[in-house]
């Protein structure tokens, strides 16, 4: 008997694990260059870096940036349009990976790039609008219009690419009490009191630090313990690490360069993620670099060069780490692919596994739980 409760809790533990080492992997993309139906649902396998397309959404615009409630039940997403942009809600079904559109809203600016949700609101960056806009969420998940707008003014020593005012990225703090902003355009990383149940006010100015003028900060992440913060800066490559503190204090302590010695082509930094452990940092380069640098993460909260590496395509916009840890898989806009690489967990290394995704103009990756 013994025997058999044995076996049966074996094959059960086997069993869990395997669950455990299956995620959903969304994919937003750009619907205006190739053929593609908006987002995309794959059931990814982390212990062999496998991958089915489950489903999709229909006819949705360039739905370029994704953000998942808590509960897995909705996504948020960016409709990339130009002055016709908009944000709109799902509902999400992870089991089956079924999408289906609750409603859409106009997001008051142009050129939605990044978005976050939590259970009340929907808080939203307009890259070309300049501004950021906040939505309320429905009891249904859905989206009111939009309740707040703030609009930053001013412009960057870049006359292409810092004419005016360029919001890249939102994110929360890891307490939830402040939302940090990018702006590329103005070359600062502002930080917002977040009152989540306000009606009006969600976000309040608490201050901005400013970075190296003409660098155009565009993504930035937390350390795992919160007290870091890691920014990345589209226009010149510059990686900035600063201090964090509860009160939402800022301090810039380091800065160093993703481009190689010597490099003199074209550089658009994009992605920056830490691994789910917290001891690497990943960053990736479009134009000509077309890398991705990784980054061993000292106790200090310093930085050391572990390697660069060719994203074997062109325009890796986005980048994710599975839940696991076991694989980086990389979206590229202009090749239309996405290819997976196995990570190392104690070098933090990288290297080509030879399974891609063929995929029109992947921008966003998202992992969920299944």
């Amino acid at each position: 008997m013994k025997k058999i409760y044995l076996f049966l809790f074996s094959a059960l533990s086997l069993t869990t694990v395997k669950a455990q080492n299956k995620f959903n992997l969304l994919v937003g993309t750009y619907t205006n260059t190739c053929q593609s139906n908006g987002i995309y649902v794959y059931e990814f396998d982390a212990s062999s870096g496998g991958l089915k397309l489950k489903n999709s959404s229909e006819n949705v615009i360039s739905p370029s940036y994704l953000s998942v409630s808590a509960d897995n039940k909705f996504i948020y997403a960016v409709n990339e349009n130009g002055t016709q942009s908009a944000v709109s809600s799902f509902s999400y079904n992870s089991a089956s990976g079924k999408i289906k559109l609750l409603n859409t809203n106009a997001s008051l600016g142009a050129d939605p790039c990044h978005l976050i949700n939590d259970d009340k609101n929907v808080i939203v960056a307009n890259y070309s609008g300049g501004n950021i806009v906040v939505f309320k969420k429905k009891p249904n998940g859905s989206l009111t219009e939009v309740q707040q707008i703030i609009q930053h003014e001013g412009k960057g020593p870049n006359a292409a690419r810092q004419e005016k005012a360029h919001v890249h990225m939102v994110v929360f703090s890891p307490d939830k009490k402040f939302v940090l902003s990018n702006d590329l355009g103005l070359d600062k990383v502002f930080i917002y009191k977040y009152n989540p149940n306000s009606t009006n006010e969600m976000l309040t100015l608490k201050g901005s630090v400013d970075v190296k003028k003409g660098s155009g900060p565009r993504h930035l992440t937390f350390s795992k313990d919160g007290k870091f913060v890691y920014l990345v800066q589209e226009l010149d490559g510059t990686l900035t690490t600063f201090s964090y503190d509860k009160t939402g204090n800022l301090k810039l302590i380091a800065e160093t360069s993703i481009l190689p010695k010597g490099f003199t082509g074209g550089t658009g930094a994009a992605a920056i993620k830490i691994s789910p452990d917290g001891n690497f940092l990943y960053v990736s380069d479009r134009v000509d670099a077309n890398s991705i640098s990784v980054y061993k993460i000292l106790k200090t909260g310093a930085i050391e060069l572990v390697e660069q590496q060719s994203t074997l395509g062109k325009g890796p916009r986005d980048f994710a780490i599975d839940p696991t840890g076991n694989y980086l898989l990389v979206g590229h806009q202009y090749t239309n692919d996405i290819i997976i690489f196995k990570r190392d967990k104690k070098t933090g290394k990288i290297t080509d596994t030879g399974k891609r995704i063929e995929l029109c103009s992947p921008v966003g990756l998202v992992f969920t739980k299944i």
